[in-house]
């Protein structure tokens, strides 16, 4: 499980790369992984600091951490 975690970490980083901030709703669609991984690997780049989460009503948006 940990290397799915880390395959899909990598997936998202890539995707907001290409695509700047995103919602959780759009960024599990537009990778097209589970949202229990997306959630997981989350709290992946969150931990190591390489995104930022900001809460907005029911989502939230997510961002790559631009001095990472």
């Amino acid at each position: 499980m940990i290397i799915e975690i880390g395959i899909v970490a990598g997936e998202i980083w890539h995707y907001l790369d290409q695509h700047g901030e995103a919602t959780l709703s759009s960024l599990a669609k537009g990778i097209d992984k589970d949202r229990d991984n997306v959630l997981m690997s989350l709290g992946w780049l969150a931990r190591e600091g390489h995104v930022i989460l900001v809460k907005v009503d029911n989502d939230y948006r997510i961002s790559l951490r631009k001095d990472a």
